[in-house]
């Protein structure tokens, strides 16, 4: 789909397109998707090579500890922080440049947020890979389990997709909104963002102890399965991605 080209400034200075742009919207999100995964270390081989490491180490450990019980280990979580600072450059790295090619907020960030539920999907099938080889080898043959926990597969290899998946897509979109609205306000509005969730964290701490409520709590994330917590993190990662929406329209160069 080829029109002429018809470019305007937005009210901050940004390039935006009228409807006779030069190609399809799905075409330049797809090409924010390809400018994402230039650096495929950033968004692909990285976190599988945390995972990697993490794996090793385990079993190191596993082998020099021993034990005739199953153990577990929380080194398949490593490659979730990661997200963080993945949402950081996907914003900080790219979205200059993207600008420079007359590439609108709107197919920017439907690219960034493709290019991340790829790099996710790529994290979470690693993740069930792992636990298919822990099932077959009982954990590599020293009962030593990462992924393979029983909580987080009580629901099948499904059930563990969704949660890595979901995590993942949090982790990146609360990286990716800290980025942009350190664009648009600066170090002051990140570090006043942060102070605010930890004093609603608190408070929502503070209320849970107060009312005695922590078995409640508890048993109701224990009896929700890995579906119903991927749900809630999904809920949060749609909060956090409108939220940097939201922000990247305002933000600056």
């Amino acid at each position: 789909m080829t029109t002429a080209t018809h470019l305007t400034r937005g009210p901050l200075g940004s390039i935006e397109r009228t409807p006779g742009a030069t190609m399809a919207t799905g075409t330049r999100i797809l090409h924010v998707v390809r400018l994402q995964f230039i650096n495929r270390y950033t968004f692909l081989w990285v976190p599988l090579l945390i995972t990697g490491a993490a794996v090793l180490i385990s079993l190191a450990i596993y082998a020099m500890v021993g034990s005739d019980d199953p153990m577990y280990g929380g080194a398949g979580q490593a490659p979730l922080w990661y997200y963080l600072a993945m949402g950081v450059q996907a914003m900080s790295l790219t979205f200059p440049f993207s600008q420079a090619m007359s590439i609108t907020r709107r197919e920017f960030f439907l690219g960034t947020a493709l290019a991340a539920a790829v790099s996710s999907t790529a994290l979470a099938g690693f993740y069930v890979l792992l636990g298919i080889v822990e099932q077959a080898t009982d954990g590599y043959g020293l009962n030593g389990y990462i992924s393979l926990l029983p909580w987080v597969w009580s629901s099948g290899w499904a059930g563990a997709a969704a949660l890595v998946f979901m995590l993942t897509m949090f982790f990146f979109f609360a990286g990716f909104w800290a980025a942009t609205l350190y664009r648009r306000s600066g170090t002051m509005a990140v570090t006043l963002a942060l102070v605010g969730l930890a004093v609603v964290l608190l408070a929502v701490v503070f209320g849970i102890t107060r009312m005695e409520a922590w078995p409640r709590v508890l048993e109701t994330f224990g009896t929700m399965g890995p579906f119903g917590a991927a749900g809630i993190l999904a809920c949060a990662a749609l909060v956090a991605a409108a939220g940097s929406w939201l922000t990247l329209r305002r933000a600056m160069h």
